[in-house]
């Protein structure tokens, strides 16, 4: 969906391309590895995977579409820092860093509660989350470079991919 995403932005020098070719390298693997080993494992349904895939899948794309909504004209499928760039922290970069890359790790495990293929979902993982920490380390140093002290202040006080749990005491 977001190949195909509409913006009305003037382009910025893209860091890098690797990151991303193994994105969806990897969300492919996930999916068509999820298909052969529920296939060959003969698994059926089982509905309670099936609605708690499905929950995790809607809220990720959700996710992605509100980061994307608040980036506006900024959001990209490429480390990208344009001349005009502002830092975002309306919407989902209220509470995390990344959402989007958040959404990324929901829609994986999401695939694996659907198919219940939890040896294709180790191994995407084994190689995703290498690639993805890859990924914040250029973005945040793009980013660190163009907001300096305003960027390493957002690092310190929102973390990365997924929210803090607050105490309640």
């Amino acid at each position: 969906m977001e190949l195909r995403t509409r913006r009305q932005t003037i382009s910025g020098a893209i860091r890098e391309n690797l990151t991303l070719r193994l994105f969806i390298s990897l969300g492919t693997v996930m999916l068509t590895g999820s298909m052969v080993e529920y296939f060959i494992q003969g698994k059926t349904v089982s509905w309670i995977f099936f609605g708690l895939g499905w929950a995790v899948a809607l809220f990720s794309f959700y996710l992605r579409r509100q980061a994307i909504a608040a980036l506006g004209r900024f959001w990209s499928l490429h480390v990208e820092i344009r001349d005009t760039h502002e830092l975002v922290r309306e919407g989902p970069f209220r509470w995390v860093r990344h959402p989007a890359y958040s959404s990324m790790i929901l829609e994986i495990l999401s695939i694996a509660l659907l198919m219940r293929s939890w040896w294709t979902a180790l191994v995407v993982f084994a190689a995703f989350l290498p690639t993805l920490a890859a990924r914040i380390r250029i973005e945040e140093k793009a980013l660190i470079e163009k907001f300096g002290d305003r960027y390493i202040e957002f690092k310190r006080t929102t973390p990365a991919l997924f929210p803090r749990m607050r105490r309640t005491t």
